[in-house]
């Protein structure tokens, strides 16, 4: 009789197949929720770096703008203006407005490359165009070639007639 009353019964056999399925359900929809999340907070967290990308941009152009009269501050004799400097510390204040000057055309230089950035897949599609016009171009030069060099021979045959 313990026997006969351990059966599974069909009905419960599909409670526990429904059960898993549900279970299987419930472990997708969290994953799709989490994945959700972690997109969301991607698409933040790189929009708070652009905007940080922005302001630094803008801060740059700014510099840049007031270029020549950074140059002239740093180039200009100062010790009249201000403090005595002391005659031990003349030559570090030399190199450290040379290395600023220094720093200044490096960083326009690296901001004219940031500049061309957002232009560099037009400039590679238009690499890309000349690229096959000037492949075209050589095929009809090695092909005017040829024609050259068999009119040349005709002409050598007709003069040695």
């Amino acid at each position: 009789t313990l026997d006969l009353a351990c059966r599974k019964t069909p009905c419960f056999v599909k409670f526990s197949e429904v059960e898993k399925m549900v279970n299987i359900q419930a472990e997708i929809n969290e994953v799709l929720v989490s994945q959700t999340i972690v997109s969301a907070l991607q698409f933040y967290f790189i929009g708070k770096k652009c905007e940080i990308l922005q302001d630094m941009n803008r801060h740059l152009e700014a510099v840049l703008k007031e270029k020549r009269a950074l140059r002239k501050m740093l180039i200009k004799p100062r010790c009249q203006e201000c403090l005595p400097i002391e005659a031990t510390s003349h030559k570090y204040i030399v190199e450290l407005l040379t290395e600023a000057v220094t720093f200044i055309e490096k960083l326009e230089s690296h901001l004219q490359a940031v500049r061309i950035l957002p232009h560099i897949p037009n400039i590679m599609e238009n690499m890309h165009t000349a690229l096959t016009k000037m492949e075209l171009l050589v095929i009809e030069m090695e092909e005017l070639a040829e024609q050259i060099l068999k009119w040349g021979d005709l002409q050598k045959e007709v003069y040695s007639d």
